[in-house]
């Protein structure tokens, strides 16, 4: 099992979370960015330097990780991608995304570009907070120990 992180759009608060709990867990992390990320490091860590071409690190991801991995994204295109491949993940705050809840996350996404293309404004959210740390927690906890139960 490996856990896959979208580097790129993934706050510093979860991202360095991520990174503790592969390392006390003893698996695998591999970070995907078109830049280099600081402070990624450790035994059974990788830094994927991908290509600034637009959706590089997330062909990366898609292309290494297989069923039974973890991927953590906000994206929810790649998220969808990840999804149909049978690979469990999950967003910076907490939310699982499952072939359940990919489309209408999907549907959501697209009505929310085509409001800020028409220059309407939709809901953002607020900036990253304590709560949302622990929700990710939480959340990475509960499903890291049932894809390792399950392997």
């Amino acid at each position: 099992m490996k856990i896959f992180v979208d580097a790129d759009s993934c706050p510093k608060p979860a991202r360095d979370l991520a990174l503790r709990t592969a390392l006390r867990r003893n698996i695998g992390i591999i970070f995907a960015a078109n830049r280099l990320i600081p402070g990624i490091n450790g035994s059974g860590v990788v830094m994927e330097l991908c290509s600034t071409d637009e959706g590089a690190a997330d062909d990366r991801i898609v292309a290494l990780a297989r069923p039974g991995d973890l991927a953590l994204t906000r994206d929810v295109p790649l998220a969808a991608r990840l999804v149909a491949a049978n690979v469990a993940v999950l967003d910076d705050r907490g939310r699982v995304y499952t072939a359940e809840n990919i489309r209408e996350r999907l549907s959501l996404r697209i009505f929310m570009v085509n409001l800020a293309e028409t220059g309407l404004k939709g809901e953002r959210f607020p900036s990253y907070g304590r709560k949302d740390l622990k929700n990710f927690a939480d959340s990475l906890d509960r499903i890291l120990t049932r894809l390792t139960r399950n392997s």
